[in-house]
């Protein structure tokens, strides 16, 4: 008598994916655990949670990184099950899969340090975006751009050519669906029209001696005076000239042995690490924005 053996496959391992809810609300008991609640009801685990109260102003934020069983359908029930969690406590709210990459388009004239810091970390996978697109007043950075396989547009700027000029960049930017505008050393001011257009979504970055250097050549001016730090400052545009929303800074000690071109070359590297910490927060759904401020939840 022969004896057949029988193989029962063993079950499949459920599938994980991972997801970001970023909020903000109106400060109030039960919160936390009307957030956590739903998470547990739906089977998820919370892999990071970080969360603010400002108790001032009367004001929640909350950043919470977790997983749950399913597909890249999930995320759309996940959204649906958590509106009328958001609207009973009047919540802002964002559902996002974690680890998705942000279409980006970065704008830059001649000064190429802060667009090669951002292409760089861009190509390595250290920043969560996918440049769909590089703008300039200038063709300096073409060859760079186009090395890295992103298209470059050219796009010149002059008094009488400034509005069809930021036109054609909002074509662009709604042509591709870009998520978030970065200003790499872009040295045109844009216009007040053009920054409602993208308000909260476009990032700047400037030395920090402003207001104190302002117009040409400040790290000569800060010599001149014998600054004893050089800063950069990353932040939200808005209709005020280098003033908006601050997301991320940096600063670094110089001192009687820093000529010009030596603030220079230590500001290069202040703006290049405030701007990418910005794009990185900003990309991750760590900047919630709160008037004129932000909370930063890293």
């Amino acid at each position: 008598m022969t004896v057949t053996e029988t193989h029962i496959p063993a079950p499949k391992a459920p599938t994980t994916v991972e997801h970001v809810l970023t909020l903000d609300c109106p400060e109030g008991p039960g919160i936390v655990h009307a957030v956590s609640g739903f998470l547990l009801e739906h089977g998820c685990d919370i892999i990071d949670n970080k969360q603010f109260g400002e108790r001032s102003e009367g004001h929640f934020f909350m950043r919470v990184h977790f997983a749950s069983e399913g597909d890249a359908s999930t995320l759309e029930e996940l959204r649906s099950s958590f509106a009328p969690v958001a609207e009973k406590f009047g919540m802002r709210w964002q559902l996002e899969r974690h680890g998705s990459k942000r279409k980006v388009l970065i704008m830059v004239s001649k000064f190429g340090h802060c667009l090669n810091d951002l292409l760089f970390r861009a190509r390595i996978g250290e920043l969560p975006v996918e440049i769909v697109a590089v703008v300039s007043n200038h063709r300096d950075h073409e060859t760079l751009v186009e090395w890295h396989g992103i298209p470059f547009h050219h796009i010149p700027v002059t008094a009488d050519t400034k509005p069809a000029a930021e036109a054609a960049l909002m074509a662009l930017v709604d042509g591709l669906d870009v998520e978030l505008v970065v200003l790499a050393r872009y040295m045109q001011v844009l216009s007040d029209d053009l920054t409602r257009k993208l308000d909260g979504r476009a990032i700047n970055i400037h030395h920090s001696f402003l207001p104190s250097f302002k117009g040409a050549k400040p790290y000569h001016q800060a010599y001149a005076r014998g600054v004893k730090t050089v800063g950069a400052t990353a932040h939200y545009v808005n209709a005020e000239l280098d003033e908006g929303p601050i997301i991320s800074q940096q600063v670094v000690d110089v001192d009687h042995t820093y000529g010009p071109e030596d603030l220079v070359a230590a500001g290069r590297d202040t703006e290049c690490k405030a701007l990418s910490n910005a794009v990185k927060w900003h990309c991750e759904g760590r900047v919630i924005l709160q008037g004129n401020r932000t909370v930063v939840l890293r």
